[in-house]
């Protein structure tokens, strides 16, 4: 059965709630850009695209309902075609403030917005038409990202293996950080797209992955993805990476550290969640791969460089305290929850003060490649050109 984490079909939209993930599968009904701003803020909803198309798809139920609920000759109760365009051009800009780090989810608005904006100058334009422009231009940025994600897992498969210069039959393992997979887009994965694409052509030896302090995305959404397809799959704790790399490095065939992106700057200069940077140092010390992967709309060439991506601190209390169900029973090896009841847990001394950035930023020249939807872009002369991937409309920053 493939994992699906966000539902949709025209007026209807659900999202799998990843605060209750591994231990319980409950589907959280969003009707409203409120509803989605909440979803994403709480983190029911996370991962750059994944954000993004929510919160494109909010609206579009919203409109949808309101469609639904007025005949055509009561067409005068939705209002002019200007206040339509500022209603949606409002509750586009509200959802951005959701997670401001997540570039997608800008990205997602200006299409959605321009989409509208030639809605309105087509012959005989009404607020209903533009609704309606609004809501295909949504439902298609559902359809392409999954399409997306697929070709990303082709081109990060086929560029490790050509590159790392193994016979037809050999495998190779990967290490990978957070999670970037179904629960982070809309289907298939970024950086876990890679991975599935090599278990899918028989070879991935293993994949390693960490467990990602402090919200733990690594243990609880990658471990719950990598173990419903049945793939060969370790946890390891954030601090054994390196250890990780030089006692089983050459024994795993560990070939490449393998992230997503929720900013990647013109200069190739990549904020992913915390912890990347570091990984980045270890594969450069380690002499393996280091590759990003991620749609072009994660690409932000209006953003020079690393240091102008504004970095989200998130509240304390999720580094001193932990969250999930009670212990019923356990072994060495087996863990039995008690299922429906979560706790949380206070793992730090009283008045612990803590620092709580949700992302880090990885410098462009520890980055091997980046792969996109098009193919993997690498560094010429030691520097990403990133703009030649878009069209020259789009270079025009």
């Amino acid at each position: 059965m493939v994992l699906q984490a966000i539902k949709y079909q025209r007026g209807k939209l659900q999202i799998l709630d990843q605060l209750k993930l591994p231990y319980q599968e409950t589907f959280v009904d969003i009707t409203s850009s409120q509803d989605a701003w909440n979803a994403i803020r709480k983190m029911q909803v996370r991962g750059a695209p994944a954000i993004a198309i929510v919160a494109a798809l909010s609206i579009a139920v919203w409109l949808d309902t309101r469609l639904r609920g007025i005949d055509e000759v009561d067409e005068a109760s939705l209002g002019q075609p200007s206040d339509i365009i500022k209603t949606l051009q409002h509750m586009l800009n509200f959802l951005i403030t959701s997670r401001p780090t997540a570039v997608n989810l800008g990205d997602a608005a200006r299409k959605l917005e321009r989409a509208i904006m030639a809605s309105l100058q087509k012959p005989n334009a009404c607020t209903r038409s533009i609704a309606e422009a609004y809501i295909a231009a949504a439902e298609q940025m559902l359809a392409d990202d999954v399409y997306d994600n697929e070709r990303i897992g082709h081109h990060g498969a086929s560029w490790l293996l050509g590159g790392v210069g193994l016979e037809q039959s050999e495998k190779i393992s990967i290490l990978t950080h957070c999670n970037t997979g179904t629960l982070a887009t809309a289907g298939y994965g970024t950086a876990l797209g890679i991975v599935r694409t090599l278990h899918a052509h028989d070879r991935l030896q293993h994949c390693f992955y960490t467990e990602t302090r402090p919200y733990n995305q690594g243990c609880r959404l990658t471990g719950y993805e990598l173990i419903h397809d049945n793939i060969p799959a370790t946890l390891i704790t954030d601090s054994m990476a390196a250890a990780l790399l030089r006692l089983k490095g050459k024994i795993e065939h560990i070939a490449a550290i393998v992230v997503g992106a929720d900013r990647v700057a013109a200069n190739g200069d990549t904020a992913n969640k915390i912890g990347t940077y570091g990984l980045a140092i270890l594969a450069r010390h380690h002499g393996i791969k280091f590759l990003v992967a991620a749609p072009r709309t994660t690409i932000d060439l209006q953003t020079k460089s690393g240091d102008d991506i504004i970095i989200e601190e998130r509240p304390q209390i999720e580094v001193t305290t932990v969250k999930g169900p009670p212990v019923k029973h356990s072994t060495s090896a087996h863990v039995d929850v008690q299922v429906g009841e979560s706790q949380e847990i206070s793992i730090a001394a009283e008045n612990t003060k803590a620092w709580n950035p949700a992302f880090d930023v990885t410098p462009a020249e520890l980055i091997d490649g980046i792969v996109t939807e098009v193919g993997v872009v690498v560094k010429t002369n030691g520097v990403f050109n990133l703009r030649q991937i878009f069209p020259l409309s789009t270079n025009m920053v």
